[in-house]
């Protein structure tokens, strides 16, 4: 397949995920990403161009570790897809979540003060560096995250 003067060829699981193109030759992709804690738990995102959806019951956890897992969960598999050459070029990756706090933490722009959730924050910053173009992560309304809609919550 020739997109924008780039040939790329998908093959097996990749083909589950379209590349993007962008009026600008950029590749895209927006992810919702959503957690709840207590005794049922879980975290999951959404990829809002393709569909692909990805939940994790985990019980007995935060509401902010919930947030900071999916997020994680998100960056893990975007960085598959980076690497497996689903992505060329120049891509442009956003992620949406409707934690104001987990945000604006992964953001630097609130101090972490719980321990746990300062590894979690560590882990993502991680996985954030081995983006050749960082991933922006913000903040929207609950009533917009479309992760939200399919965690039901």
């Amino acid at each position: 397949m020739v997109l924008g003067g780039w040939t790329v060829t998908l093959t097996g699981r990749q083909q589950l995920y379209h590349l993007l193109i962008s009026d600008e030759g950029m590749a895209y992709t927006t992810i919702y990403v959503d957690g709840s804690g207590g005794p049922r738990g879980g975290f999951g995102w959404l990829d809002k161009e393709t569909g692909e959806s990805f939940y994790e019951k985990r019980d007995g956890i935060t509401n902010n570790q919930a947030e900071y897992m999916a997020i994680i969960a998100a960056l893990e598999h975007l960085l598959l897809m980076v690497n497996a050459g689903t992505h060329v070029g120049d891509y442009k990756i956003s992620i949406f979540s409707d934690s104001m706090n987990t945000v604006k933490q992964i953001n630097n722009e609130y101090a972490i003060n719980n321990d746990r959730l300062r590894e979690l924050a560590m882990q993502a910053w991680s996985l954030l560096g081995k983006f050749e173009t960082r991933p922006t992560i913000r903040w929207i309304g609950r009533k917009e995250n479309l992760a939200g809609k399919m965690l039901g919550s």
